[in-house]
């Protein structure tokens, strides 16, 4: 009895050695698989010129399915679609633009991730054509699309989704959503510079060399600034710039038409309704606006020089024929557009 004991114990004891060797050799193992993990996307991001690191089906199962939380880090992914890059109104690479500039700005701000293990942040991208499973496992059905995945997500669909009514803003709003969520401050927003420092450099020689030319012709008065032409011409095209709404397309960057959705084949140069505009009706409003301005400029300073009384009387008729026309088709435009209807009186005291 007693050599049975002491078999028992022996083999007890060899029990909890071994149960400790394996704990042992599988904590380390654990913390080298986060040390991968990381170690792999400062490798991505490194090898990404904006720091945007760019995934695939399954650079996503390695990341995120693959990997249970609590993960070392934390993923603001960004959704993109190459097809639709041709659709203006959806701005996709405009805001894929803005957010390679905060993914470069978090990276010059904090170099090599100096946070701790648990707060390190990666900026990704997903394209739709060749990782649609990923879009799947995220639940993404429109775009544009920005998701931040904590270090506890367990499922991709329970993520963090950036409101788009918040990408007014561009970079910096994607900047407060992520401070907003996370507590991390992606810091300044680097921006690069309109111009290179070597096209600066060519700039200022170029300057450099035609600034006496520049004095003399100023002096003797040969500039375009002296040319009359000049003028009108300017004159005209904010006039036109002004009425056109020129500057409501370019603040909406709105396109020029659209293509019918229920025959992708023809173009909408005029959209119905008051809530929108498009570039080329704009355009044509612009167009009528400025043939009415040029003729009354031609009847107040060029057509009172005519000395033949007939001429005058013709080209006056076709002015205000042409002038009626213009603005008739713009109250239709609006009429068309809006609903509202302009309505002719007769003065109370004829009646």
């Amino acid at each position: 009895m007693a050599i049975c004991a002491n078999d028992a114990g022996r083999r007890l004891l060899l029990l909890l050695f071994a149960a400790v060797f394996v704990s042992l050799i599988l904590r380390p193992a654990a913390a080298e698989s986060n040390s991968d993990l990381v170690t792999h996307l400062l490798s991505l991001q490194y090898q990404s010129q904006s720091g945007v690191i760019h995934l695939d089906d399954r650079l996503v199962s390695r990341f995120l399915t693959s990997t249970k939380p609590p993960r070392p880090y934390t993923l603001v992914v960004f959704f993109d679609a190459q097809q639709l890059h041709g659709k203006p109104e959806l701005h996709l690479q405009d805001l894929h633009r803005e957010f390679a500039i905060v993914a470069a700005s978090f990276v010059a701000n904090n170099p090599n991730n100096t946070f701790p293990a648990h707060a390190k942040l990666f900026f990704c991208d997903i394209e739709f054509k060749e990782s649609q499973s990923s879009f799947a496992l995220f639940g993404v059905n429109s775009l544009p699309h920005i998701r931040l995945v904590g270090p506890n997500v367990k499922d991709p669909k329970e993520s963090e989704q950036m409101d788009q009514g918040d990408f007014s803003r561009m970079a910096e709003s994607m900047a407060d959503f992520i401070q907003s969520r996370t507590k991390l401050s992606v810091g300044p927003i680097h921006r690069p510079p309109i111009l290179s420092k070597k096209q600066m450099g060519l700039l200022i020689a170029a300057m450099l060399f035609w600034t006496p030319f520049l004095i003399k012709k100023i002096l003797t008065g040969e500039t375009l600034l002296h040319d009359r032409r000049v003028w009108l011409s300017g004159a005209l095209f904010v006039y036109f710039f002004s009425v056109s709404g020129s500057m409501h397309n370019i603040i909406r960057k709105m396109p020029m038409f659209l293509a019918d959705r229920n025959d992708p084949s023809k173009l909408i140069f005029f959209y119905q309704g008051s809530g929108m505009q498009l570039g080329a009706e704009g355009f044509a409003v612009g167009f009528l606006y400025t043939i009415v301005g040029l003729l009354l400029a031609f009847v107040t300073h060029v057509l009172v020089s005519v000395k033949n009384v007939n001429v005058q009387r013709f080209v006056m008729l076709a002015a205000l024929f042409l002038s009626f026309w213009a603005v008739k088709k713009v109250i239709f435009l609006d009429n068309w557009k809006t609903g509202y209807g302009i309505h002719a009186f007769w003065p109370s005291s004829w009646n």
